[in-house]
């Protein structure tokens, strides 16, 4: 089994109260794709959900994950939130239903319709 992990993050999210992150919400989705598509399936969702989540306000950071296993690899995208609000401007009022974009049918062989969302309770 292999992993990779390509972390990104941006701004300061870390509290200053012993780790609590008041308000803080975790969005996690996940999907999959041939192994030898991977590396440019990873680019891709760098350059369309990951630097999506970055550029809309209130994204506390994003990091996208992933392992192969035989001939399938497996993605996590993780994205930090300071607000429902915030998500929403990313994702529509519906904040549980994935957000796709266009070239994404030509990698994915299983993906999750939902997202789970955590609150965050600590950063440590």
């Amino acid at each position: 089994m292999g992993l990779t992990v390509l972390a990104q993050r941006t701004g300061s999210f870390w509290g200053d109260a012993g780790g609590q992150v008041p308000g803080m919400i975790a969005r996690i989705w996940r999907g999959a794709v041939r192994t030898q598509d991977a590396p440019a399936y990873a680019a891709y969702v760098q350059r369309t959900g990951i630097e999506g989540y970055q550029s809309t306000p209130g994204n506390r950071g994003a990091w996208l994950l992933w392992r192969t296993e035989g001939d399938r690899a497996e993605f996590i995208t993780v994205s930090l939130w300071e607000s429902r609000a915030a998500i929403e401007a990313f994702a529509g009022q519906d904040i549980s239903t994935a957000v796709y974009f266009p070239d994404d049918d030509q990698f994915l062989i299983e993906r999750d319709l939902t997202v789970n969302h955590y609150e965050v309770a600590s950063t440590e």
